[in-house]
């Protein structure tokens, strides 16, 4: 069964919750734009980020459009629904983190052995006939 774009209680029953939650998530989304357009974050970020606080909005204002979700996925409750989908979520954020991290640790990394080399007086160069970087002393 798939339901109504409105209940009958949704439609009357506004309530300051479903006025507070799309609030505070239109200044969740425009906060993450910003930061897009700044670019301390990426277009990918500010989709998901746009996706996940779309995603609260439409569960606060149509609650039973959670069950499409259940019937969809074969998930018996629309709690467990729910749970199961905050819990994907999480999962994802993680491994988007973790991969962020090691790209930052290899960076850290790269930046220490440049200059490392750099106050030994040392630095990269291709050696003439040698495939991988050697450290010549430079003067």
């Amino acid at each position: 069964m798939v339901p109504t774009l409105l209940t009958s209680e949704e439609a009357l029953g506004i309530t300051p919750y479903k006025v507070v939650v799309p609030l505070i998530a239109i200044f969740f989304v425009l906060y993450a734009w910003n930061h897009v357009l700044r670019g301390t974050k990426t277009v990918w970020e500010a989709l998901l980020w746009t996706l996940f606080w779309g995603s609260v909005c439409v569960i606060v204002l149509f609650p039973s459009w959670i069950s499409v979700l259940t019937a969809w996925t074969g998930i018996k409750g629309q709690a467990n629904a729910v749970f199961a989908i905050v819990l994907g979520i999480i999962l994802f954020v993680i491994f988007h983190i973790l991969v962020r991290l090691e790209k930052i640790q290899n960076r850290i990394t790269s930046l220490a052995q440049h200059e490392a080399l750099e106050n030994a007086g040392l630095t990269k160069r291709l050696v003439t006939g040698s495939s991988h970087p050697q450290y010549k002393e430079v003067q």
